[in-house]
């Protein structure tokens, strides 16, 4: 029994200090307003390209009718140019885009996007709750969010070593 508190008391402390995807858009939104890039599924993939260019960017959330409707990473524009034989043409987002892309809401946890991602080799994923657009996370937030917490917890274990009192470690 007394194993059994312990567990759950272990459990609840590390619920409560579990990464969630609302905390990296926080993080990611605190020193400037983000923008959300979004494009629709009949714009043509020469635009949505020079959308990513001009602004720096690597994906482009497709919006159809207010609602997420696809994803358009780098990825897939050049699968597109690719199987059209190099040429950007007349090609549209629908035809390139992913359709069915891998959704995050704002309360799941980092540890499962990170296997979402790993998984799926998915670099970039739309945070939607009720069907809307909250934000963008990408590889590097989430790879950036971790190493941030290690530094912050390393950080922490050598301000507690370093005032580690004087009578306990002489023992």
């Amino acid at each position: 029994m007394w194993a059994n508190i312990q567990a759950r008391s272990h459990k609840e402390k590390t619920r409560e200090f579990t990464m969630k995807v609302s905390h990296i858009l926080r993080v990611k939104n605190a020193g400037s307003p983000s923008t959300l890039f979004t494009i629709t599924p009949e714009h043509s993939l020469s635009d949505a390209m020079k959308l990513l260019e001009l602004n720096d960017i690597g994906s482009l959330v497709v919006m159809s009718q207010g609602l997420v409707s696809g994803m358009l990473t780098f990825r897939e524009v050049i699968s597109a140019i690719v199987k059209n034989d190099g040429v950007v043409g007349s090609s549209t987002v629908l035809a390139a885009m992913d359709k069915s892309p891998l959704m995050l809401t704002s309360e799941m946890e980092l540890d499962e996007v990170r296997r979402m991602m790993l998984t799926h080799h998915a670099r970039y994923m739309p945070v939607v709750d009720a069907q809307v657009l909250m934000g963008v996370i990408s590889f590097y937030d989430v790879a950036k969010t971790i190493v941030d917490s290690q530094n912050f917890e390393n950080q922490m274990l050598k301000a507690y070593i370093r005032d580690w009192p004087a009578e306990e470690s002489a023992a």
